[in-house]
C-alpha cells in the first residue's frame, strides 16, 4: 500500500455541553470584527489522517483539511504564559483558539492531525524558514541550520510491507508479536491520550520510577489475543520481550498518519550528510 506521501498544507470523548456557549463566544467575536476593515485571515491545513480514523460523530471524520485562522498577538501571549508552559497546555489553548469549527474538541484531535495544524501555524506566523541550533552527528560541531517546512512531507500511514499487520473495521489495528506470538490490537494516540500519558509519567517522575516505554504502551494497546481484559494487558506491557516492544513502536509508527519530520541536514564543518529529525526547539514559535 503506498504512503500517499503529499506536501504538508480514536475515540472522541463525549462533549461536556459547554459547546454552545463557546459557539456564542465565537459568534460575538465576529460581530466585534466585522466593524473593522481588516478580518484575521485563515487557511486551509491538510489532515494527514484524511479524516479516517475518526468515529462518525466526529466533525472530522472523513475530512482531509481543517480550517484554522492564523496566530496574533492573543496566541503570543498564551505561547509566552510560563503558567501555561509549565502546565504543558499552551499548545492546546492555541490550538483551540485557531480552529475555525469550534464544535472541534482539540484533545481529540489524531497527534499526526495536531503536529500538521502545529507545523502551518508556525510557517503561516513566521515563515516556512525555521533556524535553529542543531549539532552535527558526524563531528559534534554545534552551528545554525535552516529547515524548510513548507517542504516537509505528510505520512497517510498503512505501509506495513515486511510486517504482520490487519486494519480493523473500528481504526484499530493488529500484529502478530515475533516473540511471544501474543496477538496484540492497539489504537492511534489522539491528545486526550496524549494528556493522560504525560499526567502519568509526571506522577512516575514524583516517585523517580520513570516508565517512559509500558506507559506508551498502555495508551497503545486495547486488546490481547482479542481480551480487552485490563490485568491481562498489564501483564503483557510488564513481562513483553524488548524485541516485541520495538515491534510494536515500530508498526504503530507505520500506522499513524504524520507529518514526515525528518528533512536532508549538511554539515558546514565536515561535509557530514544525512536526514536529520527538524528539532523542535525553543525558537520553533520564537524566530529571531
Amino acid at each position: 500500500m503506498s504512503r500517499n506521501r503529499g506536501r504538508v498544507g480514536t475515540t472522541q470523548k463525549k462533549p461536556d455541553n459547554t459547546g454552545a456557549p463557546v459557539q456564542q463566544m465565537a459568534n460575538a467575536e465576529a460581530e466585534t470584527a466585522a466593524a473593522f476593515s481588516f478580518v484575521v485571515p485563515t487557511e486551509f491545513v491538510d489532515l494527514p489522517s484524511q479524516g479516517r480514523y475518526y468515529p462518525e460523530d466526529h466533525p472530522l471524520h472523513n475530512q482531509d483539511t481543517i480550517e484554522i485562522k492564523q496566530m496574533t498577538a492573543k496566541e503570543e501571549d498564551i505561547l509566552t504564559s510560563r503558567t501555561l508552559l509549565k502546565k504543558g497546555v499552551a499548545l492546546d489553548r492555541v490550538i483551540r483558539n485557531l480552529i475555525c469549527d469550534k464544535s472541534i474538541d482539540p484533545k481529540s484531535l489524531l497527534l499526526g492531525d495536531k503536529n500538521a495544524i502545529i507545523i502551518a501555524t508556525r510557517a503561516a506566523a513566521y515563515g516556512s524558514e525555521y533556524s535553529t541550533e542543531v549539532a552535527c552527528p558526524g563531528c559534534s560541531t554545534s552551528q545554525k541550520y535552516s529547515f524548510n517546512l513548507g517542504e516537509l512531507e505528510t505520512l497517510a500511514g498503512g505501509e506495513f510491507e515486511g510486517f504482520n499487520v490487519v486494519e480493523n473495521d473500528d481504526s484499530t489495528f493488529t500484529t502478530i508479536l515475533p516473540r511471544s506470538a501474543a496477538q496484540v490490537t492497539f489504537k492511534l494516540l489522539t491528545g486526550y491520550d496524549e494528556e493522560r500519558i504525560s499526567n502519568l509519567s509526571e506522577g512516575d517522575r514524583k516517585k523517580r520510577q520513570e516508565k517512559n516505554v509500558t506507559r506508551q504502551l498502555e495508551g497503545m494497546i486495547v486488546a490481547v489475543n482479542g481480551s480487552s481484559d485490563l490485568k491481562l494487558i498489564r501483564y503483557l506491557i510488564e513481562n513483553v520481550p524488548s524485541a516485541d516492544a520495538r515491534h510494536l513502536r515500530t508498526v504503530y509508527r507505520l500506522a499513524m498518519p504524520n507529518v514526515d519530520m525528518h528533512q536532508e541536514f549538511c554539515c558546514e564543518e565536515c561535509d557530514y550528510e544525512q536526514d536529520m529529525e527538524v528539532p523542535l526547539s525553543a525558537d520553533f514559535f520564537w524566530p529571531e
